[in-house]
């Protein structure tokens, strides 16, 4: 049991403990209704503000719609604005371009071109929205009309500005490549920059803009003009400056004499007026002691004609060559490029129709000279078969992508002439057999015969076109004839194309059987004399000329002549040109000695002794001239120099 006074202590602090607890609840209540006092205002101020936004709502949105369709309704106006200015200024173009237009391009080639472009516009926009409207007819004048005066200009331009190529420039341009001294590229400038770059921007809009092709029917009628008159200008600078001088001149670089030569005349062996000369030393120097040879008479009056043009053939053809590839250049930046071959192709034609033709031309005379056993004309086919088939390569390099008819026209041309030509050499071994022994026609003197001497220098010909003249004969396949056994490495895919070894076995095989021909033929008519002793005069008058001539035909001497030296001071080091040039004389030497070598060991000389006397002749002449070759270059070269330079000389020939 508590005791009372602990009860009483307990009971006073449960009272003071609830009296705590009394007034905390006193105040959470009072909280409470502050609380809810509060949140009464709050949901009062709440609602009062989301009437109010409603009302702002319903206030604005009406408002923001209808500025919106205002906007709308203003960008519609505007863009009807903007499209009636465009289809007005369409309505404009004709008003606005017919004076260009009607004034031409001439000048203002860009700004006629924008022109251009805003009337195709309109003509468009017509033909798609109102293809009724007068407008359309107005604005398609006025297209057809600018088109046209388009390709006037461009006809113009192209007339005004395309010029014959001067011929002392084609000369430079074809010969430059001869040259051993360095010299700067020679370009043909056919229209200058500005006159180039409008009829690039006339010929692209024709094509693109215009749909007309006509315009290069213009461009390849005049162009092939200008191609042929430069040809034909350049052949007939031949004529005038080799009837004046002998040797055309080309003044065409600058900081050089006007009467001096700018290029050397080709070099051509083996030309009529070589032959002629050759004819002139023999009736001069009459092999039998006296002066001029009874049947030894030069045929004067045509070799300077016939030497012209020869030259003049040969270098248009070169020119052809050189401006063809100049043309296809020019045209490539001007002809779109799927009609580019087909341009250049009817660009080039009349030039090489013309080329094509004078060729035939020249066959056709030497086929009637052949007729009349007149061989002497065929010598102009060599020098210009030889250039033609020099050229080839370049010509097909030219012609590529034009038609198979223009492609076949030289290799036509050159089959022509070497058919002529085997033609020509094997009735000329014919006649030679069979000419027939006509008493009148023998000298009463037992000189040289006339037969004799126009048989070596045919020969001497030959030998300055060895290859040509092979060729020819290989051409018609005449192995069979000769009895020369053919390889079949000796020949390529086409039957009828050798290689240069069997054609120099052919033609020395030929050379000897005219050689045989003739003695036969001498043997023949010296029996028409009726005193043995001049029988025999006549016969040695004729072996001593054949043996005279055969010496002659010794010309690997020509490279270690004096003359071929080059101009350098003694003990001073020589430059790679000059050092050069000395090693190809050397080489020339070299080459010739062993050719001669292989040539002459065919030929046949029955005597015995003149056999001897010729090999010793030979041996001599080679020996004293590089001898003399060698001492000129070594005073003149320092010590050790002449090693370097002297390949091995093939010694065994002596």
């Amino acid at each position: 049991m508590i005791p009372p006074q602990e009860a009483s202590v307990r009971r006073r602090e449960i009272e003071d403990k609830l009296k705590q607890e009394e007034e905390t609840l006193s105040f959470i209540r009072d909280s409470l209704e502050k609380s809810d006092q509060l949140t009464k205002n709050m949901v009062s101020i709440l609602s009062s503000f989301e009437s109010r936004l409603m009302k702002l709502e319903n206030s604005i949105i009406p408002v923001h719609k209808q500025t919106e369709n205002l906007q709308r309704l203003q960008e519609n106006v505007e863009k009807t604005l903007s499209c009636l200015d465009h289809v007005i200024s369409y309505y404009h173009v004709a008003s606005d371009t017919e004076k260009i237009i009607r004034e031409g391009p001439t000048g203002r080639l860009e700004e006629y071109l924008g022109c251009m472009a805003k009337i195709q516009k309109a003509v468009e926009y017509f033909q798609d929205n109102n293809p009724d409207s007068p407008e359309l007819n107005r604005v398609k004048f006025l297209f057809e009309r600018g088109k046209e005066s388009l390709e006037s200009e461009f006809r113009s331009l192209m007339t005004r500005h395309s010029k014959v190529v001067s011929p002392v420039l084609i000369l430079d341009l074809i010969s430059g490549e001869d040259e051993m001294e360095a010299q700067d590229d020679i370009t043909l400038e056919h229209l200058s920059e500005s006159v180039l770059h409008d009829v690039i921007r006339i010929s692209r809009w024709l094509v693109e803009y215009g749909r007309n092709q006509d315009f290069m029917n213009v461009y390849y009628q005049i162009r092939s003009s200008q191609l042929d008159r430069s040809i034909k200008g350049l052949k007939e600078h031949f004529r005038k400056s080799t009837s004046s001088s002998g040797v055309p001149y080309s003044p065409a670089i600058p900081n050089k004499r006007k009467d001096t030569p700018t290029k050397k005349p080709v070099k051509r062996p083996g030309t009529i007026r070589k032959a002629q000369n050759l004819l002139k030393q023999y009736s001069q120097h009459g092999l039998d002691g006296k002066k001029g040879g009874s049947n030894l008479i030069p045929l004067e009056g045509r070799d300077d004609m016939l030497d012209m043009e020869i030259d003049a053939y040969i270098h248009c053809v070169s020119a052809f060559v050189k401006l063809a590839q100049s043309e296809y250049q020019l045209l490539t930046d001007i002809i779109p490029e799927h009609h580019q071959k087909k341009t250049f192709d009817s660009l080039i034609q009349d030039a090489l129709d013309g080329l094509m033709m004078e060729g035939e031309n020249i066959v056709s005379v030497a086929r009637k000279a052949i007729i009349r056993h007149d061989y002497s004309a065929v010598l102009t086919v060599f020098p210009i078969l030889r250039h033609l088939k020099q050229t080839k390569p370049e010509f097909d390099q030219v012609l590529q992508g034009t038609a198979a008819s223009t492609k076949n026209k030289l290799p036509g041309l050159i089959t022509s002439m070497e058919t002529t030509g085997a033609k020509a050499l094997e009735d000329f071994a014919d006649n030679i057999k069979n000419d027939p022994d006509k008493e009148y026609n023998m000298p009463k003197d037992g000189t040289v015969h006339e037969l004799t001497s126009n048989a070596i220098l045919f020969l001497q010909q030959l030998l300055d076109f060895q290859e040509t003249a092979g060729a020819m004969l290989a051409s018609q396949v005449l192995g069979d004839t000769y009895n020369i056994p053919l390889d079949p490495r000796e020949t390529s895919s086409s039957a009828t194309s050798y290689n240069s070894e069997f054609s120099k076995r052919l033609l020395s095989t030929y050379i000897c059987k005219v050689l045989g021909n003739l003695q036969l033929n001498l043997l023949s008519k010296s029996k028409v004399y009726e005193d043995p002793a001049l029988r025999a005069i006549f016969l040695h008058n004729n072996y001593n000329y054949i043996l005279k001539s055969l010496e002659n035909w010794l010309k690997v001497t020509d490279y270690i002549s004096e003359k071929n030296l080059p101009v350098f001071q003694p003990g001073v080091k020589l430059r790679d040109k000059e050092r050069q040039m000395i090693k190809e004389r050397f080489k020339g030497f070299n080459d010739g000695l062993e050719e001669l070598c292989k040539i002459q060991k065919a030929w046949a000389i029955p005597d015995t002794e003149q056999r001897d006397k010729i090999r010793q002749a030979q041996k001599t002449i080679v020996k004293e001239n590089y001898g003399a070759f060698l001492h000129s270059i070594e005073i003149k070269l320092p010590g050790d120099s002449l090693s370097k330079i002297q390949p091995s000389t093939p010694f065994y020939f002596f």
